[in-house]
């Protein structure tokens, strides 16, 4: 018990440090490539924090023969859009809240909304597909229509490259070359590779004595896979938004998410529709449904007044909240 306490401690600090490596990395890398804070954030942040739970289905599907297999990879597709819609964009919100309470920011959530509109009519378009009408498609169809979400994914990077946007600003100095103003490209990317090896890393020790103290305790399996799993994948992205959002760089905290589940909703999404069945019911379907909707509500809500933009992003925990609700229900 005390072993699987302190996996759950070091997992924890192995994702918070890499998450600091990460964060000032990529902001290093933006600002020598010299492309704009959406950029930075919805494509080369997002990106590098969701392809290490890509690998995740992939290889469940490909390695673990039968239907297990592809449930676990089915799951892992689906809960990632789910946990990023409901439970990430939430923490922003309520990290904004909580800054304003504590007189560290102002309540107003000063995130791009074009990128951030971009983001989520892409996300909300590809999912729909996905989740409603590729299941009633012959394998044919399957196979151009998740072709199709892959050439939407590009068009959408090519997209948020040609948007208008803030430009990335100059960090104060890279982690790995604190003394250099102007660090050499390479240091920049090993140190931005690094850091995603160790979010690897504490994620997995994370999940890991999660799922032994479950254990102990008689939790069903089901919930682990369906809710305290996923939750820990995604840490990257949570835990990256917040310290961007604490450092009030708003555009690159939103940016992470919304990109990240812009790509989890066409690159993982197009694998699965292509190397399993693909029967999404239950409450597999119902996680994409409530994802849908807390990124429906995100994006009406960006129309609306900014001081009450943060609280819109909070208030997507309820779904969630429900989701553990109706998984309780179905599993005692």
């Amino acid at each position: 018990m005390i072993i699987d306490i302190v996996s759950l401690v070091v997992g924890i600090v192995f994702v918070l440090i890499a998450a600091e490596l990460f964060t000032n990395g990529i902001e290093t890398l933006g600002h020598r490539l010299s492309v704009s804070k959406n950029f930075t954030g919805s494509v080369l942040a997002a990106v590098g924090t969701a392809l290490p739970e890509t690998l995740i289905p992939i290889i469940a599907i490909i390695f673990f023969a039968g239907n297990s297999g592809h449930d676990i990879g089915v799951g892992a597709i689906l809960g990632a859009p789910f946990m990023l819609a409901t439970l990430a964009f939430p923490l922003i919100g309520l990290t904004v809240v909580i800054g304003h309470l504590l007189g560290k920011r102002g309540i107003t959530l000063h995130a791009e909304t074009t990128g951030l509109r971009r983001d989520l009519t892409f996300f909300l378009f590809a999912y729909s597909i996905a989740l409603f009408v590729v299941p009633f498609e012959s394998h044919f169809v399957r196979i151009l229509t998740a072709l199709f979400l892959l050439i939407l994914y590009v068009v959408y990077v090519f997209q948020t490259l040609k948007g208008e946007s803030e430009d990335m600003e100059a960090t104060e100095h890279l982690f790995f070359a604190p003394k250099n103003p102007h660090p050499p490209m390479f240091i920049i990317v090993t140190q931005v590779v690094v850091s995603l090896v160790i979010m690897v890393v504490g994620a997995h020790v994370f999940v890991h004595g999660i799922e032994k103290i479950s254990y102990l305790f008689g939790l069903n399996p089901l919930i682990f896979s369906l809710l305290i799993a996923p939750i820990a994948t995604e840490l990257p992205e949570k835990i990256n938004s917040i310290t961007w959002v604490w450092r009030k760089k708003d555009t690159l905290a939103v940016g992470n998410v919304a990109g990240a589940m812009v790509f989890q909703s066409t690159i993982p999404v197009s694998f699965g529709i292509v190397f399993t069945e693909w029967n999404i019911t239950g409450l597999a379907l119902i996680s994409g449904i409530f994802a849908i909707a807390s990124s429906f509500l995100v994006l009406t809500l960006s129309y609306i007044n900014r001081k009450y933009f943060a609280y819109g992003f909070a208030s997507g925990i309820t779904f969630f909240i429900v989701y553990i609700y109706l998984v309780m229900n179905n599993t005692g």
